[in-house]
């Protein structure tokens, strides 16, 4: 459904006339600086020369998601949208726009955030040092487009980018040109005001764009409440020079319901009527989910408690500033210096423990762009340093029983201080790439990246005996890793129509503090073993076009890991653990189709095929003094679902007294997926269907430029259906060794989140 693109000359050309209207004349700001009372001599700004590379890698697959494709849908979180670009699934995380994103399944073991893809806004990294990203700070009212870099990307990317890469582009202050003011209301308490400010003016150019955002959930015990800021300035400063800043900042208070296991699902998928239960007996008889905490907040005797009973929630804040410097070295040649700080500050109580802590980060890169010759051929040179590095702190307490809070936030009481790390993670690398230009219509990529990663923490683990004295247990872990990626494509362009790529590249993703300090048994201790996950992959595609009118797009791929980390639940309100898998095998076939046969009618396609699963790797289970070991060999990797497709018909008048109205019928499909090793239980798979009207008319009313109504239902038909479910650990009988059955699987919590019922959304805009 997202458009493919393989830039090539063109591209780069078209890239730089970009730039230079970027930094054309733009903003009051520049003429109020200029009606000082000193003359100033009239400067024409050119644009630096385009260091395209990073941005447009050529022979990379990347789909882009244009803003025409959601700017008329409530579009809640970037998983509304990104639902668009085949290869793309995505599944609820800890908080209402905390989305798990996966690129060819790549995240889709992780039971929060983002890991195994490097996030960008506007070229600026949003991912952490230690490899995660959290989506709670994206709001899709703020961006005009969304790149999607897909397969292993770290020769680009450097590290944790084994699945790819996602860029979020804010619009610019030439998208919006004035003011923009919006408000969206719904089903479930919620409401979205937001607004959008932005000019270009002389070489000035800024957009700020601010929303609230708030709602009651359609669970038990789902309220939320958050803000976001996000700022995009540039200026030049002279011809061959250009300054961008970057701000963004994310409050977020939310009540976060306890995930449930299979069975529980099917009782009471939405948990209605679980708020204050403590009972064992309750909580069995209505399918409600519960965490079992210290009666004293610290050993001894457990009690169970519902999520609003314990308090459960998240109140975070995530504030990230970045400054980029680009150069104009010559005309062929371009230089740039960018810089981010990152400061990400969590209280999450979010099951029978609660994580604090601030983790501020620093990411600094240099790179030089050059296009030129290489054996007379045309070329384009690319090579470039990075250094960045984060200060690792979390402080876990047990939650203790008797807090009865549903407001948003984290409002749980804490016992005892039970686990503590400190430290810090680093990565120093290095980025190099050349792209020749081997004939008219062939072109082909090397590039090579390499990286040294310190990590270096020390975890405490607190014990509190019933009769004796509190223990404390240090885990000191100093890890050190290099990686190597290389990489090299082919890009064919028989005619203006087809493009034909081949690509091989690589991709490395270092284990992570939280992961070390995480025993399969869901408790704080020692998991320090974990190695580096490395893939090999392989992409062949082909796309064609004709005349705007059809985009059509076919990728495969075949990629090859080894010591694939793989998180999964060992159980209700345990922490998730990670383990490697020595080796495994994903692959599979992308489609995407983009077709307007009529003026205003348009129909879009993507599906996704993809089939993993492990070749190596033997899992001990262990219960009481039994202890059995499983070939998983040939197994399906739990998490993954092998088939998915989104499809939308629409239409938008073009012309007449009934211009500007326009809708659309879209579904989204998805297949059913393991959420064990053995292969025992499937979540089951759905399909849904969304209705949009919305209506630009053609108005002339003074200062008010247009305004635009929409009406959306989500989930037309109602359906039940799994929104997410992280992996859960298989289990044997402590008293046989055998492996449990599928429906002591079905019975394991800690899994499963339900997707929003049947959900009227409708929105008004106002552009000034």
């Amino acid at each position: 459904m997202s458009h493919r693109r393989l830039p090539g000359a063109a591209a780069r050309l078209l890239a730089a006339a970009s730039a230079a209207s970027l930094l054309a004349p733009l903003g009051a700001l520049a003429q109020s600086a200029a009606s000082s009372t000193a003359p100033v001599p009239e400067v024409v700004v050119t644009a630096p020369a385009a260091s395209d590379v990073y941005d447009h890698p050529t022979g990379q697959t990347v789909g882009t998601i244009g803003r025409e494709q959601f700017q008329d849908a409530p579009a809640f979180s970037i998983g509304d949208v990104l639902k668009f670009n085949e290869g793309v699934a995505v599944k609820q995380g800890n908080g209402p726009r905390d989305v798990g994103i996966s690129i060819r399944g790549s995240n889709a073991r992780n039971g929060f955030g983002i890991r195994n893809i490097q996030m960008l806004e506007d070229g600026f990294p949003v991912t952490q040092p230690d490899g995660l990203s959290r989506t709670d700070l994206t709001d899709p009212h703020a961006y005009r487009s969304i790149d999607v870099y897909e397969g292993p990307s770290s020769a680009m990317f450097g590290n944790y980018a084994t699945g790819g890469a996602i860029d979020l582009h804010t619009r610019r202050g030439r998208d919006i040109d004035g003011e923009e003011l919006g408000s969206d209301a719904g089903s479930f308490g919620y409401f979205n005001e937001y607004g959008a400010f932005g000019r270009k003016v002389d070489n000035y150019e800024y957009s700020f764009f601010g929303s609230y955002v708030r709602g009651d959930g359609f669970m038990d015990h789902s309220a939320y409440d958050t803000t976001t800021e996000n700022i995009l300035a540039s200026y030049g400063l002279t011809p061959d020079d250009k300054l961008t800043l970057k701000f963004v900042n994310n409050n977020l208070d939310a009540a976060l319901p306890i995930r449930l296991s299979l069975s529980q699902y099917r009782q009471n998928p939405y948990q209605r009527g679980c708020a204050g239960l403590t009972a064992a007996a309750a909580f069995s008889a209505t399918g409600c989910a519960s965490v079992s905490l210290f009666a004293n907040g610290m050993s001894g005797a457990t009690v169970p408690s519902s999520a609003d009973a314990a308090g459960l929630g998240r109140s975070d804040r995530r504030t990230i500033f970045g400054a980029r410097w680009e150069h104009s070295i010559d005309a062929d040649t371009a230089w740039r210096i960018q810089g981010v700080f990152d400061d990400k500050n969590i209280n999450q109580p979010t099951g029978a423990t609660s994580a604090i802590g601030d983790s501020p980060a620093a990411n600094i890169l240099t790179d030089v762009t050059r296009h030129g010759h290489f054996l007379g051929l045309e070329a384009t040179h690319f090579a470039g340093l990075y250094f960045n590095y984060e200060h690792l702190e979390n402080f876990t307490y047990d939650v203790a029983p008797g807090a009865f809070d549903t407001d948003p936030g984290a409002n749980a009481l804490l016992g005892a201080l039970s686990s503590s790390y400190a430290g810090h993670q680093d990565n120093f690398g290095a980025r190099a790439r050349e792209e020749v230009k081997l004939a008219p219509r062939l072109s082909a990529v090397a590039a090579l990246g390499v990286e040294h990663t310190d990590l270096e923490a020390t975890n405490k683990a607190f014990a509190f005996p019933a009769v004796a004295a509190p223990t404390l247990t240090p885990t000191p872990v100093t890890r050190t890793f290099d990686n190597v990626a290389p990489e090299a494509a082919l890009v064919f362009r028989p005619d203006g129509a087809w493009t034909i790529h081949g690509r091989f590249a690589t991709g490395y993703g270092t284990p992570q503090a939280s992961n070390l300090f995480i025993t399969p048994a869901g408790v704080s201790g020692n998991n320090t073993q974990l190695k580096t996950q490395t893939n090999k992959g392989f992409d062949l595609g082909a796309e064609w076009g004709w005349h705007d009118k059809v985009h059509l797009g076919v990728t495969g791929f075949y990629e090859f890991f080894e010591n694939e980390l793989v998180t999964q639940s060992p159980g209700a309100g345990l922490q998730s653990f990670t383990f490697n898998a020595p080796a495994s095998t994903h692959r599979g076939v992308e489609v995407s189709g983009d077709w307007q046969p009529l003026a205003g009618l348009r129909f879009l396609l993507a599906y996704s095929l993809d089939d993993q699963y492990y070749t190596k790797y033997s899992e001990q289970l262990s219960a009481g003094t039994e202890t059995a070991v499983f070939d998983r060999a040939g197994n399906k990797i739990p998490g993954v679902a092998p088939n998915m497709l989104t499809a939308r018909a629409g239409y938008d008048q073009p012309s007449g007294p009934l211009k500007g109205l326009g809708g659309f019928v879209e579904l989204n499909w998805q297949d059913s997926f393991f959420i064990d090793n053995a292969n025992l239980v499937k979540a089951p798979g759905y399909g849904l269907v969304n209705l949009n009207l919305h209506y630009t008319p053609q108005l002339s009313l003074g200062i008010l430029k247009t305004v635009t109504f929409f009406f959306e239902v989500q989930n037309l038909f109602d359906r039940v259906y799994v929104a997410s479910a992280n992996n859960v650990s298989d289990s044997i009988s402590a008293t046989t060794g055998l492996q449990n059955p599928a429906s002591t699987v079905a019975a394991a919590g800690g899994s499963i989140y339900a997707g929003a019922p049947r959900t009227l959304i409708g929105g008004v805009k106002l552009k000034f």
